[in-house]
C-alpha cells in the first residue's frame, strides 16, 4: 500500500508539473500572438506611406479583430497576477479590438444602410439595372461555369476582369444576350470585358496610372430613357507583382474617377475589383471625392476574395453609387474556379438628374 501511494504521488506530481509547464507555454504564446496583433493594429493606421506591406495590413481587419478578441479573453482567464504590465497588455488588446471594430462595424446590421433599400413593388421597373461583377482569374479555364452563373442571374450589365484573348473567345455566347459591349482583353491580368442589355452611349477606354491598365467609362440609357454613367475599374494592387502594381506609388485611378463623377453631375455607378478593401483610406477618399455610397454599409461584408481560402477573405469587388440610386438586392454568388467570388447587385434609379 505504501509503494502504491508513493507511485500515485509521483505520477500526480509529474502530471501537475506537466500541466504547469504547458500552462506557462500557453501563457507565453498568448503574449506573443497578442503583441503581434497589437503591432499590426497600430501599423495599420499608417496610410500615407509607400511601403507595400504596411498597406496590406489594412486588409485582414476581420481576422485581426477575432485574434485580438480571443487573445484578450484567454489572457484574462489565464493571467493570475495583475501588476502594471499585464494590465498594460490587456489595455493594448482592448484598444486593438476597439480599433478594428471601428472599421468593421459599418459593415454590420448595427448601422443604417448607406444606400437606401428600395421597395420592389413601388419602383419603376424600367428604371432598374442589375449588375454582375466578376474577376475571372486569367489562368482559370472554367468559362462554362461562369456562363451558367451569368445565365442564372441574368444581369443587365456584366463586367468581367482579368480577361485575356482566351476568355474573350470563351464567352462569345454572351453576345447573343447582350446587344452592347466594350472589350479590351490583355494578357497582364488587367483585361476587361463589359456586356450590356442597355445602350452604351459614347463608351471610352481610359488609362490613368498605367498605360496597360484600362478602365471603362460610358453613359448607359435605361428603358425609361434616364441616363447614368457607368465606370468599370480594376486598379492595381499595393503588393509586389510581375504584373502592373503600385509599389512605391499612391493609388490615383480611383481618385481621378471620383473627380470625374463630380464634373459629370449625373447619376453614376462605379464597379469592379478595386484590389482594395472597403474600409481603406484610399477607398474612403474616393467615396468622398465622388460623393459615392457603399451598398455594403449596414448590409454585410460580402467578402469576395479569396474564394480559395475560407479564412483569409475580405471585400475587394465593389459597387458604389451616387445618391440617386436605391438598392434592391446585393449578393455574393457561387465560385466558378476563380480566386474571386462574383458580386451581383440590383439597383433602382429613383431620382435621375434633370
Amino acid at each position: 500500500m505504501k509503494i502504491q501511494a508513493l507511485h500515485e504521488k509521483f505520477f500526480s506530481t509529474n502530471y501537475l508539473l506537466l500541466v504547469l509547464q504547458y500552462t506557462k507555454i500557453f501563457f507565453c504564446l498568448i503574449i506573443f500572438v497578442g503583441t503581434i496583433v497589437i503591432a499590426i493594429s497600430l501599423l495599420s493606421l499608417i496610410y500615407d506611406v509607400n511601403i507595400w506591406w504596411i498597406k496590406m495590413l489594412d486588409f485582414p481587419r476581420e481576422q485581426v479583430f477575432i485574434v485580438c478578441l480571443v487573445c484578450l479573453l484567454l489572457f484574462v482567464l489565464v493571467n493570475k497576477s495583475w501588476s502594471f504590465w499585464p494590465a498594460f497588455f490587456s489595455v493594448g488588446l482592448l484598444a486593438s479590438v476597439a480599433l478594428q471594430a471601428y472599421f468593421l462595424v459599418p459593415y454590420t446590421p448595427l448601422v443604417s444602410y448607406q444606400v437606401t433599400q428600395a421597395d420592389a413593388d413601388s419602383v419603376d421597373k424600367e428604371a432598374i439595372v442589375s449588375i454582375m461583377v466578376a474577376n475571372v482569374y486569367m489562368k482559370n479555364r472554367h468559362a462554362e461555369a461562369l456562363l451558367e452563373i451569368a445565365g442564372a442571374t441574368d444581369p443587365d450589365m456584366l463586367l468581367l476582369m482579368e480577361t485575356d484573348l482566351w476568355w474573350e473567345n470563351a464567352v462569345q455566347a454572351l453576345h447573343q444576350r447582350y446587344a452592347y459591349s466594350v472589350e479590351y482583353p490583355l494578357d497582364n491580368t488587367y483585361g476587361m470585358l463589359l456586356y450590356s442589355k442597355y445602350p452604351l452611349i459614347d463608351p471610352e477606354t481610359r488609362f490613368f496610372q498605367h498605360n496597360d491598365v484600362p478602365s471603362f467609362h460610358t453613359k448607359v440609357k435605361l428603358p425609361d430613357g434616364d441616363i447614368f454613367y457607368f465606370h468599370g475599374m480594376h486598379p492595381v494592387p499595393p503588393t509586389r507583382s510581375k504584373y502592373p502594381d503600385n509599389i512605391g506609388e499612391k493609388e490615383e485611378a480611383l481618385i481621378d474617377v471620383g473627380n470625374m463623377i463630380v464634373r459629370q453631375q449625373r447619376p453614376a455607378i462605379v464597379a469592379g475589383d478595386f484590389n482594395d478593401v472597403a474600409w481603406s483610406h484610399t477607398t474612403r477618399l474616393f467615396q468622398a471625392k465622388g460623393h459615392l455610397y457603399d451598398l455594403r454599409v449596414g448590409r454585410g461584408f460580402y467578402n469576395s476574395f479569396s474564394a480559395q481560402s475560407p479564412v483569409m477573405r475580405w471585400p475587394l469587388d465593389h459597387v458604389y453609387v451616387t445618391k440617386e440610386f436605391k438598392a434592391l438586392s446585393i449578393e455574393r454568388l457561387s465560385n466558378f474556379g476563380s480566386d474571386h467570388f462574383p458580386v451581383y447587385v440590383k439597383l433602382a434609379l429613383t431620382t435621375p438628374a434633370p
